[in-house]
């Protein structure tokens, strides 16, 4: 059976969170997939956007629900 083609367009690139030796980047990127709606992005691509590794792509509303997770969290339990 064909593997079926899946196309991306980074409607908007927002940043670069890491970088490894080999050039991959964990990068947070506004995206469409397969020509839907444009959704928040989180996901390690290879140099020049060649090759793309597991992520996660939010819809607006879901973006919405995990911002207000966060509002009120005390971040320095991640810093121990």
């Amino acid at each position: 059976m064909p593997k079926t083609e899946i196309k991306s367009e980074i409607v908007e690139h927002i940043g670069v969170l890491t970088e490894n030796k080999s050039g991959w980047r964990r990068e947070v990127n506004i995206i469409k997939w397969n020509e839907g709606k444009p959704k928040l992005d989180i996901r390690d691509w290879g140099p020049d956007h060649e090759k793309v590794g597991k992520g996660i792509s939010l819809s607006y509303e879901e973006f919405c629900i995990l911002k207000s997770f966060f509002e009120d969290m005390d971040f320095s339990k991640l810093d121990g």
